[in-house]
């Protein structure tokens, strides 16, 4: 029987595999089956820490501006200050309100006593 040489399909998806898994340590680099399961773990943690990054971010501007405006009055809260900014039409997302409150905490005074009246 003659030999028949394999074509080079399966080498070239190995070889794309294995690319991707080049920075990984030890088998999972080296062996195929194991690249693949541990490629499809990373992309399921990059998918899920995407949403979550975005969860971090949110949450960190959202202590920001309540410590700026809990330090204005002692019953002025963050909750109600979203609440006042909803009442008055005044469409301020919380990350712009954020940097307000880092940058220049006067003009952040300025918009919730505005708000309260």
């Amino acid at each position: 029987m003659t030999r028949i040489k394999r074509g080079y399909i399966t080498r070239r998806r190995r070889k794309k595999i294995s690319l991707f898994a080049s920075s990984f340590r030890g088998a999972h680099s080296r062996l195929t089956r194991t690249i693949t399961q541990q490629r499809i773990r990373a992309l399921v943690s990059a998918h899920r820490d995407r949403d979550r990054k975005k969860k971090d971010f949110r949450r960190l501007w959202i202590t920001g501006i309540n410590a700026v405006i809990s330090g204005v009055g002692v019953s002025y809260s963050y909750s109600r200050l979203i609440h006042n900014l909803y009442k008055k039409q005044l469409l301020l997302n919380h990350k712009i309100l954020a940097q307000i409150a880092i940058s220049s905490r006067n003009c952040l005074y300025m918009i919730s006593n505005e708000i309260r009246k």
